[in-house]
């Protein structure tokens, strides 16, 4: 059966509410929100939810939550009303509110499938034959077999998608397995594996600017390119999560599921279109063209002070920091690096993807002038909500004589006339789930292809080094980007829209 092709939706301008006549016409759904009650549920899914049923972006919608805790659907309404004031980027008024707060349902799971299969049918029956459903397992990886299965006992499987939370397995047997255990519930095409980095719009930015701009595709490869720079440092510690990071760690939570997937867009060769299939099957070229990742060219860190965190065993191993180079081994990258840096507990909070280019001779310069000075040209892309992307360059300084100086060209979402049009990345990804829309997801293939070259630094890790909270990591990892440097800090600031 032919994948669903996606059409272009009419977004509304600045202010305004979108009519649904305006927008492509989706079937209703029942959005089934496993754990709804918990931390990503009340920061990201239903604030999200309530501005995708406010804005008209969606198409009629219920939403039973169920959740472990033994709430009533008015309990859980409170529940929800406060996790949208609290974190939602977009507010809500008391009328839009009102028609939110209509659309809650809430079923303990205590109640059996019994009860999640009644309260799923009594939302279908308000919005009508043609509801479909969509089932968002915001739970522990641990748990997702466990509600995969209470779907398959419940019948809500049939007409439904999955939407699946990372880590997707923690290595290439349990990613098979979960796969193949997936798979005997929901065909390939139901199942949708997130990940939210590709819901932003930085990270679709990068498509357009590679392949719709005939300046930058022709030099975007290893001729012109020096290396690349995928470096996302947090300054948030662990919040309530030690039971999940002991187990997962820095590599397996941040760079299979989110790094090396936004990897993939700057990487991939150009699709046949702008559609879920061919642009999965360029992604996925990429990761089968990854050389294995060794430990030689990894460093894994730990930030001083985690082993005394409540819930972390003293003798612990796990890596708060992960610096690693990886190779890709085709004829667009042969030889070029792709340096990958995350970590908890660092100086600053970034998203950035920087492409060093090639220094051209400086032969031509007298000396002193500055040229080279300050490293090679970039072209950097900022993950943030502000979609920003940079392209710095030597010009000369003004004045006598022929020195030089960094510049740079600043581009922001944030200084367009669409910007109110800017979807967060999870408002994003459900409504491209509920359309049937691949693009922004990871296919079965995709993932066993990582976890297969990630073996042999799963299999004999290097001892983590230990670096201060507030740093950039472990000294370590300059050896590791030698003769470059990394891009983070910057020698420059963006340009905040006055």
């Amino acid at each position: 059966m032919a994948e669903h092709t996606p059409q272009t939706i009419a977004y509304p301008s600045p202010g305004a509410r979108p009519r649904r006549r305006d927008l492509e016409q989706l079937a209703p759904h029942v959005i089934v929100l496993f754990g709804a009650t918990g931390d990503l549920a009340k920061r990201k899914l239903l604030p999200g939810l309530g501005y995708l049923q406010q804005s008209a972006l969606a198409p009629e919608i219920r939403i039973v939550g169920t959740a472990m805790e033994d709430l009533s659907t008015d309990e859980f309404r409170a529940l929800a009303r406060a996790a949208v004031q609290n974190f939602g980027t977009h507010k809500m008024s008391d009328d839009a509110w009102s028609q939110f707060d209509d659309r809650l349902t809430y079923v303990p799971q205590g109640a059996g499938p019994e009860g999640l299969t009644a309260a799923v049918k009594a939302a279908e029956e308000s919005l009508g034959p043609e509801a479909k459903r969509l089932h968002y397992l915001s739970v522990p990886p641990r748990a997702a077999q466990a509600v995969i299965t209470m779907l398959r006992d419940a019948d809500l499987a049939t007409n439904a998608r999955v939407v699946m939370e990372k880590p997707f397995g923690d290595d290439l047997a349990s990613a098979i397995r979960l796969n193949d255990f997936v798979h005997e519930t929901f065909r390939e095409k139901q199942i949708f594996r997130i990940d939210h980095f590709l819901g932003k719009e930085a990270a679709q930015n990068i498509l357009a600017f590679r392949f719709a701009n005939g300046l930058f595709e022709p030099i975007w490869n290893r001729n012109f390119i020096d290396h690349v720079q995928i470096d996302i440092p947090e300054t948030l510690g662990l919040d309530e999560r030690v039971g999940f990071y002991e187990a997962t760690g820095a590599y397996k939570d941040m760079v299979v599921t989110h790094l090396m997937q936004v990897m993939a867009f700057v990487a991939m060769e150009p699709p046949t279109a702008l559609e879920p299939r061919a642009i999965s099957e360029e992604k996925n070229k990429v990761f089968r063209s990854m050389l294995p990742i060794h430990p030689h060219d990894v460093v894994r860190g730990q930030y001083g002070g985690y082993k005394e965190e409540p819930g972390v065993a003293s003798d612990s191993d796990t890596e708060t920091f992960i610096a690693l180079r990886v190779g890709l081994d085709n004829w667009r990258w042969a030889g070029t690096p792709f340096y990958l840096r995350t970590g908890k507990r660092m100086a600053e909070g970034q998203r950035i993807i920087s492409i060093a280019f090639k220094e051209a001779p400086r032969t031509m310069f007298p000396t002193g002038s500055g040229v080279g000075s300050q490293g090679p040209d970039h072209l950097t892309f900022d993950l943030a909500d502000s979609s920003r992307v940079s392209l710095s360059f030597y010009g000369k300084r003004p004045g006598p004589g022929m020195r030089l100086d960094k510049v740079s060209m600043q581009f922001s979402t944030q200084e367009t006339e669409r910007a109110g049009d800017v979807l967060e990345a999870y408002e994003r990804l459900i409504l491209d789930a509920m359309r049937g829309d691949h693009t922004l997801f990871t296919t079965a293939e995709g993932i066993e292809s990582l976890w297969a070259r990630s073996a042999p630094l799963l299999d004999d890790p290097p001892p983590v080094k230990h670096y201060p909270a507030g740093s950039w990591g472990p000294n370590a990892i300059h050896q590791l980007v030698a003769p470059n440097a990394w891009r983070l800090p910057f020698e420059r600031g963006w340009r905040e829209r006055s």
